[in-house]
């Protein structure tokens, strides 16, 4: 059975950094891309950020700059560093897995972010 299991979310001040983690099991971590993605009240799910097989990571405009995926493929975890945090970065968070790099088929239950002015 595969889970996803994100944790690390809260509430911070604009300003400020949370580092949000995602541990896999059921999958052969190393052979899935990961992806972080947010869903905020009334609006789309968007792609956050991504991180292949290989490591070749890509991110969102909105988050350029201030946020950074990564992976630890000893510890099926991948991890997203969020700093400089913004209201508008309230959401909540999921992350998921893309095997072989292709689409994301799995997915976390999500963790919540809200960042107060």
């Amino acid at each position: 059975q595969v889970q996803l299991v994100e944790s690390g979310g809260g509430l911070v001040q604009a300003g400020g950094s949370l580092r949000l983690s995602c541990a896999a099991s059921g999958i052969i971590f190393s052979r899935n891309a990961m992806g972080w993605y947010r869903q905020a009240p009334g609006k789309q799910r968007e792609q956050v950020a991504a991180i292949t097989t290989g490591g070749n990571t890509n991110y969102a405009d909105s988050v350029k700059g201030r946020f950074t995926i990564s992976r630890d493929n000893t510890k099926n975890t991948v991890y997203l560093q969020m700093n400089s945090l913004k209201p508008e970065d309230t959401a909540v968070y999921y992350c998921a897995a893309a095997p072989w790099d292709g689409g994301y088929k799995y997915w976390g239950q999500g963790t919540q972010v809200t960042v107060s002015s």
